[in-house]
């Protein structure tokens, strides 16, 4: 019986000394996330937000801003952060501050208004994307460059329906951005009006040069074909340096990891 009791109690002891150390477990921090109170948009917008290694808000120094649509933690942020981690780790790319925009309802933000009735009836809430860009610029960045150390250099990564989004800031606001990363973009939308009237957004010179890398994989003729088109429009342009690198062994599903991979590293090409 005594030894039962001592065994019982010293199995009693492991297991709380177990229980202890699983108690002692810290969460492990990747970011940390804001919400921005949009009286545009009439609702709370959460970011979800990674700071470079060594940030420091009392430090002089700052940092680019990379934007990310569809920028949820169970959407495309936790994989681009490690990334961005990974290529400023390797010094391929300058440290930077990733903002995720994390998504409410990405049909209506990220789209023009449509005159295809079944559209129209499938997606009754799209065609706010005036609206969306009017919180980037008016709420957003302002929003950003007042909490974080951020400098003048901000990219944007859209794909498809957020590379409709970006393209449209990039032929209607140019400025908001010094850098495009558009992947797979969804130019197909309203019988592909944006693309059709990209030439007339473009007559004018922009003030500043701007970078824009435009990707597609194997993902249909229309898309395909319209993200060499865009890539072909833009090109003439004089301020515009355009990459358009399509990635035929990825699919829509595939493809945004490979194609930023490869984007960095166009934007932020290797010293020799």
């Amino acid at each position: 019986m005594k030894k039962i009791v001592l065994l019982t109690t010293y199995l009693f002891l492991i297991i709380n000394s177990f229980a202890q150390n699983i108690q002692q477990a810290k969460p492990f921090v990747l970011g940390e996330t804001q919400t921005v109170n949009s009286s545009i948009l009439k609702e709370n917008r959460t970011l979800n937000v990674y700071l470079p290694e060594g940030y420091s808000p009392d430090s002089a120094k700052s940092y680019p801003v990379i934007y990310l649509l569809d920028g949820s933690a169970n959407e495309d942020f936790v994989h681009v952060a490690g990334l961005v981690q990974f290529l400023t780790m390797i010094e391929a790319m300058p440290k930077s501050i990733l903002v995720g925009v994390a998504n409410v309802d990405r049909k209506r933000d990220f789209t023009f208004p449509t005159s295809i009735q079944k559209d129209l009836k499938d997606f009754p809430t799209t065609g706010k994307s005036e609206n969306f860009i009017l919180f980037i610029e008016k709420e957003l960045q302002p929003f950003i460059q007042k909490a974080y150390k951020a400098n003048a250099s901000k990219t944007i990564i859209g794909q498809s329906l957020g590379g409709l989004l970006a393209t449209e800031i990039l032929l209607k606001k140019p400025l908001l951005f010094t850098n495009y990363m558009i992947i797979s973009p969804s130019l197909w939308w309203n019988n592909e009006s944006l693309l059709n009237e990209a030439p007339k957004y473009l007559t004018k010179p922009s003030a500043e040069e701007m970078q824009v890398y435009i990707s597609v994989g194997t993902e249909g003729k229309q898309m395909e074909n319209d993200a060499k088109k865009l890539a072909e429009i833009l090109q003439r342009h004089k301020n515009i340096e355009v990459n358009f690198s399509p990635l035929p062994e990825e699919n829509h599903l595939t493809i945004l990891h490979q194609a930023l991979y490869k984007g960095f590293g166009v934007l932020y090409p290797k010293k020799k």
